[in-house]
């Protein structure tokens, strides 16, 4: 059995990768991607504490079927602005894109 250290050492990194590629990427597809790793970096956290602390109740997958759900949402809403300031703009530079901007 793989001890619980590793799985959240593992989720650190992958958020870690994330968090970096959000803050360090110009392309919003980038950045996109980098919020995408960091919701899969919580639900590694929830899913090795519920199989470890809680393994006959269903509240930790409960919990990792919401972040799946928010995160598939939040996929489709961005890619939709992401096109829509492309057909715009011509561009998915972050610092171009001044669509909200007054």
């Amino acid at each position: 059995m793989i001890p619980l250290s590793w799985y959240l050492m593992f989720a650190a990194l992958l958020f870690c990768v994330g968090l970096y590629g959000v803050l360090a990427r110009r392309n919003a597809i980038g950045i996109l991607m980098g919020v995408e790793l960091m919701l899969n970096a919580v639900n590694i956290n929830l899913l090795a504490f519920w199989s470890y602390l809680y393994a006959m109740r269903l509240n930790g997958l409960v919990f990792v079927a919401i972040v799946f759900v928010a995160a598939a949402a939040e996929a489709a809403v961005g890619l939709a602005l992401i096109i829509s300031a492309y057909r715009r703009r011509n561009t998915v530079i972050v610092e171009e894109l001044s669509l909200l901007k007054g």
